[in-house]
């Protein structure tokens, strides 16, 4: 391919909108374009990754016995009414009606669509296990679309299911994939880590994210370097820091607190830890409203909150929803609600505070002397993994870090077989519900992620192999017919070569030419140029590592293919 021919429209600056450094170079590298929010085109050197990246998925895929299909993106709202995710989903979901007003949404994604084919089509325990797999656009309408294709509302994305008559058969299969999905990130060159992770929409009974370390990343996790326990943050447990404050004689005690409007105001003005204050918020949780106390040095982690609740949504409420109970947000106590008949949960850090400091239900006042005890409480584990806790594997400090899904297979059991009536005949003629296991991978977001991990300050890096193209050579002075001729000599002997090649033939300055072939990331540029021809020898760049060889032409093309060897084999 020649560069004059193709759409490369590269840019010197850094787009408005863009804030992580995958955006910010697949914009300035021509690879995206944005549509709308969340919503991106992929130009021709990006659908050449994306293509590479689901060949080495495919291979993958296809070892562990996957078999391909493709599913249709447009679902009736009655499949998903089979398991209750119509409403469970939530708005993320994109949902449309058709000309005769019936209800149909746009895929986040395809568990219902898979069990409803193979319950029609799968009917004895001999045909299985099976495993299906696809790469097809997803649409989620996500409330805050950030980091370019990291997180946008339309991605492409890697699913697969797989369908069991036992446990044992499906924990065989998780850990296929499971090292499957470590070949995959080996080849495309991430650093990849399983965490355990929570199973949020898609439900089931065990999942784990592959999750790369990145500053923009839209996961949290937490790590422990002493014995490599791993977990993201919606799931992650340590043990609180245990405090030993004796029970206060003195009475309960209204006193006045103004102008403390955080934890640490009203620690500093009262005097006490923060660790003595209690924090009290009301929840609505599905239908029911709860009440969440937790200590002032901690937060509450919310997905652990719904688990606990058995709710599939909570949020906090709001002003006005408070204004309507006559409460006063930032000032509440469980005796508001004690004749409420609202349930009270606390975190378990809550049960060592025995001299306490809570809200009194009115501005700037607080009561000292709270004694949680005189409650009836449920202590349950609901706060945030924090830096520098202590491992519940080993006591050693945990790390806490931002990083990027890129991949979660999940053990979904019967979650959806048993909803939707898929079942097949056992060796002794009875019907039993499939086991069930799904796995992702996000195509457009291991992209992203693969600049964010690879890059410099002129551009980006791109592994051989995901690379656009193996080699650009960058031809200066393209009037000159010598120029010219050698430049397309060169391009025939790498193609027949069976290197991909993309020849610079602009009639451009050499210092934008080699800032385009810098930014774009092709692993190696060769230079042709009336210097290198009156020399005899051509310029080659390794862009991976900035080292500059001069050589003639006929060891050319044996120089690529040693490098690219060497790079594919690590």
């Amino acid at each position: 391919m020649r560069m004059s021919r193709m759409l490369v429209p590269t840019l010197r600056e850094d787009p408005a909108d863009a804030e992580s450094i995958s955006h910010k170079l697949l914009v300035r590298a021509g690879y995206i374009r944005k549509i709308s929010a969340g919503i991106y085109a992929y130009l021709p050197l990006a659908w050449r990754v994306i293509k590479k990246i689901e060949d080495i998925v495919r291979e993958e895929m296809d070892a562990i016995g996957g078999q391909e299909v493709l599913m249709s993106i447009l679902m009736p709202k009655e499949m998903w009414d089979e398991t209750g995710r119509w409403d469970l989903y939530g708005d993320e979901m994109f949902k449309t009606k058709d000309r005769k007003g019936r209800w149909f949404c746009l895929g986040p994604t395809h568990e219902e669509q898979i069990t409803a084919l193979v319950r029609d089509n799968v009917s004895s325990y001999k045909q299985l296990p099976l495993i299906f797999y696809q790469i097809n656009t997803k649409f989620r309408d996500e409330l805050r679309p950030r980091f370019g294709v990291i997180r946008g509302r339309e991605f492409i994305m890697k699913d697969a299911y797989s369908f069991h008559t036992s446990v044992e058969d499906l924990k065989k299969t998780y850990d296929d994939m499971y090292r499957a999905y470590t070949r995959v990130f080996e080849r495309v060159g991430l650093d990849a880590e399983a965490f355990e992770a929570d199973t949020g929409a898609i439900g089931g009974k065990m999942s784990h994210e592959f999750l790369v370390p990145a500053e923009y990343g839209e996961s949290e996790v937490v790590k422990c370097e002493s014995c490599g326990y791993k977990a993201t943050i919606e799931v992650a447990h340590a043990p609180y820091k245990k405090i030993n404050y004796p029970p206060s004689s003195e009475p309960l005690t209204k006193v006045h607190t103004p102008n403390t409007h955080t934890i640490e105001q009203l620690a500093e003005f009262l005097g006490v830890e923060p660790s003595r204050i209690i924090k009290s918020m009301l929840y609505k949780a599905d239908d029911d409203i709860v009440m969440v106390l937790i200590r002032g040095d901690y937060e509450v982690n919310e997905v652990k909150l719904a688990k606990v609740l058995g709710a599939s949504e909570v949020r906090l409420l709001t002003p006005e929803e408070l204004d309507e109970m006559n409460l006063v947000k930032g000032y509440i106590s469980p005796y508001a609600v004690k004749d409420k008949k609202i349930k009270i949960i606390a975190d378990e850090s809550v049960s060592d505070v025995k001299d306490g400091v809570i809200g009194a239900d009115e501005v700037d006042y607080h009561y000292i002397h709270f004694n949680i005890d005189e409650f009836d409480i449920e202590y349950v584990d609901i706060r945030q993994v924090e830096s520098g806790d202590a491992c519940p594997v080993c006591g050693a400090p945990l790390k806490r870090y931002t990083a990027i899904e890129v991949g979660h297979i999940f053990n979904l059991g019967t979650r959806y077989s048993e909803p939707m009536g898929a079942t097949y005949l056992d060796e002794n003629g009875q019907r039993k519900p499939y086991i069930m296991g799904c796995y992702g991978i996000g195509i457009s977001r291991v992209m992203a992620t693969i600049v964010e991990r690879s890059h410099d300050d002129q551009g980006i890096i791109w592994p051989i192999s995901v690379a656009p193209y193996h080699v650009i050579i960058t031809a200066l002075d393209v009037k000159k017919e010598n120029v010219k001729n050698a430049a397309e000599e060169l391009y025939k002997m790498f193609t027949d070569a069976g290197i991909e090649v993309l020849l610079d033939d602009r009639d451009l300055s050499p210092g934008v030419k080699f800032k385009d072939a810098d930014l774009i990331g092709i692993p190696f540029r060769v230079v042709v140029s009336k210097k290198t021809l009156s020399a005899g020898e051509f310029e080659v760049k390794v862009r991976k590592t900035g080292e500059v060889f001069n050589m003639p032409k006929e060891k050319l093309v044996s120089f690529i293919e040693e490098k690219i060897n060497e790079e594919l084999s690590k």
